[in-house]
């Protein structure tokens, strides 16, 4: 396979942009491995002669120039043959105690960020008829309580993503939507530090949904490695864009979500062995109505 040029957002160290990115650089492609704090970048990684570091922050107009200027004036005309919009950042709380502000942010990472750098780096996409692989998940069909703004962030991005994907092919520019299953990265370290009211409807399993919020008591899921083996063909493999599903649960997911009605699903989600907390919380409700 040709050797290709290809920039990934979200690269610090224990997530699943560095270990995209050292991948296809390990496959002789020039890679830009970007993070909002270089420092975060694996020195694995940065430290490889086919990789450039460039430091990258997605919530940030005047930043993403900066890295389009840096990656234009490397590549020249051949322009940018691959786009990974990977960087994302998760929020684990009830919607009850949902802080808007912090959810905004989510948005604007998940949701603008990706619409940024796709405005950002459209000119060299363009200029070499490439493709944009855009992160989603599996999660933004299952309506799993307590990280409800991560995954509308993520549904969102999908309606985004498949519509950039209509729109930029009278460009030669095709768009992939990946909708990953369960993985293990350091994804939850960069959540917002877990704060729950007081006075929450929610603080007699308090504990339990922190569980969530750290990433203890989340489905296991298939190390980044070898979940990075099975989309490397979806980022840099010839073929029309899309939505593909990839990953521990997604088939089953996208199988579901499709074919069972509402009530199936939510009966699935709470009796798959997951702790949800639902009987915790009903035994605590029960206990406090009887006082």
């Amino acid at each position: 396979m040709a050797s290709k040029t290809i920039l990934v957002t979200g690269c610090s160290a224990g997530g699943l942009g560095a270990t995209m990115a050292l991948a296809l650089a390990r496959r002789s492609h020039r890679v830009f491995a970007t993070a909002r704090t270089v420092s975060k970048i694996p020195a694995e990684l940065s430290s490889l002669p086919n990789v450039t570091v460039l430091a990258l922050d997605t919530t940030s107009a005047d930043s993403i120039a900066s890295a389009a200027a840096a990656v234009g004036t490397v590549t020249g005309s051949a322009g940018l043959d691959v786009l990974v919009n990977n960087a994302g950042v998760g929020y684990t709380i009830p919607v009850l105690d949902v802080d808007v502000d912090t959810a905004q942010h989510v948005f604007d990472v998940n949701v603008f960020g990706v619409v940024r750098m796709v405005q950002g780096f459209a000119d060299l996409m363009i200029r070499s008829k490439g493709r944009i692989v855009n992160m989603s998940t599996s999660g933004t069909v299952v309506n799993t309580p307590w990280i409800a703004a991560y995954t509308a962030s993520k549904s969102a991005l999908t309606s985004f993503s498949e519509t950039m994907r209509l729109e930029l092919e009278p460009f030669g520019v095709t768009v992939v939507t990946l909708m990953p299953g369960a993985i293990s990265t350091h994804f939850h370290d960069n959540e917002p530090s877990f704060r729950m009211p007081e006075k929450s409807r929610y603080a007699a399993i308090k504990d339990l949904i922190a569980g969530w919020a750290n990433g203890k008591l989340k489905p296991p899921g298939i190390a980044a490695e070898p979940f990075v083996e099975s989309i490397i063909g979806d980022i840099v493999g010839p073929g029309q864009g899309g939505v593909f599903w990839r990953g521990p649960y997604a088939g089953t997911i996208k199988f579901l979500s499709g074919w069972s009605p509402q009530w199936c699903n939510d009966a699935i989600l709470k009796s798959a062995g997951i702790n949800l907390g639902f009987k915790e919380l009903a035994q605590h409700l029960s206990g406090a109505e009887r006082k």
